[in-house]
């Protein structure tokens, strides 16, 4: 169950789509937050420089093995705007992070982004349980997700309808 602290973080990463997406980008945003609810780190998406990388659950995943002990790591959560695609799921799962709750499912991402008729992705669309079995994970969080579609409705020129 997600209560009230959590909605807060995963508001913020909401605003960090919305920030991505003003500077030109992908609308995807990340916080990473310790056991006891303090928030460590955050980024957006910045993919649009041609490093598609450059997630930010993957630098958040990196952030923390070098600043976060092995239990520091598993005990804290990574709060997002969309859940992990393969390559997030994988570091999030290598570096030995706990859990995720994230707003959007890779599922819906995938269906909104095929109604726009957006061209597939390079690397296919898994849910995180499939590429890090052990990872607690928690989403799609109802709340949000139409937030969430309307900036990926926006960042591929489809109006609201």
């Amino acid at each position: 169950m997600i209560d009230e602290s959590e909605m807060t973080h995963l508001r913020r990463c909401v605003e960090l789509a919305r920030e991505a997406l003003d500077a030109g980008d992908e609308p995807f945003g990340s916080v990473l937050v310790s056991a006891d609810g303090t928030s460590l780190a955050e980024d957006r998406n910045r993919v649009a420089g041609g490093d598609h990388t450059r997630h930010p659950e993957f630098e958040l995943a990196r952030w923390a093995a070098g600043h976060l002990t092995e239990a520091e790591r598993a005990g804290a959560t990574v709060y997002t705007s969309g859940e992990h695609c393969p390559m997030c799921a994988a570091a999030h799962g290598w570096v030995g992070l706990g859990r995720v709750v994230y707003v959007a499912s890779s599922a819906q991402l995938a269906g909104w982004l095929e109604e726009m008729g957006v061209p597939p992705a390079p690397v296919r669309s898994l849910p995180i349980r499939e590429v890090a079995p052990g990872v607690t994970v928690e989403g799609p969080v109802p709340e949000l997700v139409d937030e969430v579609r309307a900036l990926h409705r926006r960042c591929h020129g489809v109006t609201a309808s």
